[in-house]
């Protein structure tokens, strides 16, 4: 026999038994389609892109026998219903942000931002290897759904106000949309809290329903048309540290699903969140220079409103460990995490970045 030949006919046969193997162990999957709604519009193309993203990545995943089609907020229930949308089986899946709901339970906001909370990657650490995601899910599963990281903002914006503020007395009587737990730690400033999808800011300011909005930052709001009725942008947004955007799959669902078909899933959510934080932060560079640039009138909150709101918010989360027992299962822990992550970026990412900058701004 001539080795050479058969180890070459051999080969050729592995290439040949593996590429019929492939499409084969694809096809020995079921085909399923599921629906997604987002709480966002498909005119913001960053933070709603997320779903489009995790729908592309796992339809390439799984042969196009997993596909998920998206919808914008509105199309198929309202955004800020998105959740209970997945709860009643409306929809297998939604993209949101989950302190939209806090109405149900102030612990929705823990898994997405809390005022002077984490930063993204302060955010992203604590959910992926900190323990979050089983404290969060532990919570969720009350709810029937199960949550995934599926994108983060960074560090927000603190919003658009038709006047300038210079002061906490200019707060009283304000009326502002805000979302999350950021309105309870406002009220007592005297805000007047107010919750609006992201389609229906505009109008509301536009006509002075509102006095005031924050929503994500450059690029976002400048789509939005904000500094055409609010001139005064202010930063930063103390209660968006950085904004995780979930994924909320109805559970009995997702259980459902071949083991191949969840790893699809979680592969795809982890992109889309590494992405969209690499997106606003290339986007809103540019943005933030435009904006200026329109004339647009850029402003440091006061130090006396950062102060007054750090020590309500720091109020608010005491009484709610002695309220609710499901808020301080997660918010004793991640507190924990938020001391020690702060100590070590004090060292090395404070450090350097506070000198880098300085060093820039000085023009060398």
């Amino acid at each position: 026999m001539n080795r050479r030949r058969f180890l070459r006919g051999a080969g050729a046969g592995a290439a040949s038994v593996a590429a019929l193997a492939t499409p084969a162990l694809a096809q020995s999957q079921p085909e399923i389609r599921w629906r997604l709604t987002s709480s966002f519009p498909n005119t913001l193309d960053t933070i709603f892109g997320g779903a489009k993203s995790l729908s592309d990545t796992v339809k390439a995943l799984t042969g196009g026998r997993f596909t998920i089609d998206v919808f914008p907020a509105g199309e198929l229930v309202p955004g800020l219903a998105a959740l209970d949308a997945v709860q009643d089986g409306t929809v297998e899946a939604c993209h949101t942000a989950a302190y939209y709901y806090v109405g149900k339970d102030p612990t929705f906001a823990i898994g997405a931002t809390i005022p002077f909370g984490l930063n993204a990657r302060q955010q992203n650490a604590w959910l992926y290897q900190g323990g979050g995601n089983d404290l969060y899910n532990a919570f969720l599963a009350d709810y029937g759904v199960i949550g995934v990281p599926g994108g983060n903002t960074g560090v927000q914006m603190g919003g658009w106000f038709r006047k300038e503020i210079n002061s906490v007395a200019d707060l009283d009587g304000l009326k502002m949309r805000i979302a999350g737990l950021a309105g309870r730690v406002l009220e007592p400033l005297g805000v007047v809290p107010q919750q609006l999808a992201g389609g229906d800011i505009y109008p509301a300011l536009e006509r002075g329903t509102i006095d005031a909005t924050e929503w994500i930052g450059p690029y976002d709001d400048e789509k939005l048309g904000f500094y055409q009725v609010a001139p005064y942008y202010y930063y930063p947004a103390f209660w968006e540290g950085g904004l995780t955007v979930h994924f909320m799959f109805n559970k009995e669902q997702y259980e459902a699903l071949p083991d191949e078909y969840k790893t699809a899933l979680q592969t795809a959510a982890a992109a889309a969140n590494t992405n969209m934080l690499a997106q606003y932060d290339v986007k809103n560079m540019s943005a933030i220079r435009s904006l200026v640039g329109k004339g647009v009138q850029l402003r440091p909150l006061p130090r006396d409103i950062l102060n007054a709101s750090y020590d309500s918010a720091m109020a608010l989360y005491a009484r709610l460990n002695e309220e609710n027992p499901k808020w301080k299962a997660i918010y004793e822990p991640w507190s924990q995490f938020r001391s020690q992550t702060y100590e070590w970026f004090r060292v090395a990412e404070y450090s350097y970045d506070t000198y880098v900058y300085g060093q820039q701004a000085a023009g060398k």
